[in-house]
């Protein structure tokens, strides 16, 4: 990467653990496509309020030449009031998109 990775955390306390998990996911980004030029990945609970419980959003931001990929996981499952399961989401979402750039990108 040309930019170093940037990890934000709004609304949330920052993690050493989280941080390391997304470091690690964003290795297994670089692994697939060597041509991602930065990535900056934000870490927020917003919903401090409502009736479903505090669930986290987790966005990716990946820029390659010529394209940007962006992944907002907010989906609003239950199951992202686990902050590494809101983690794994957005990064699945992610890969699948750096995937699809890397395929047309091969002409495959």
């Amino acid at each position: 990467m040309q930019v170093p990775l940037q990890i934000s955390f709004h609304d949330v306390d920052h993690s050493d653990a989280v941080e390391e998990r997304i470091r690690e996911k964003v290795a297994k980004l670089e692994q697939h496509c060597d041509t991602i030029t930065s990535c900056r990945v934000v870490v927020e609970r917003p919903h401090k309020n409502h009736r479903k419980g505090q669930l986290y959003n987790v966005r990716f931001d990946v820029t390659l030449p010529g394209y940007e990929i962006v992944v907002k996981g907010d989906k609003g499952d239950h199951a992202h009031e686990d902050v590494y399961v809101a983690i794994r989401d957005a990064f699945e979402a992610t890969l699948r998109q750096v995937q699809d750039y890397v395929r047309r990108h091969k002409g495959l």
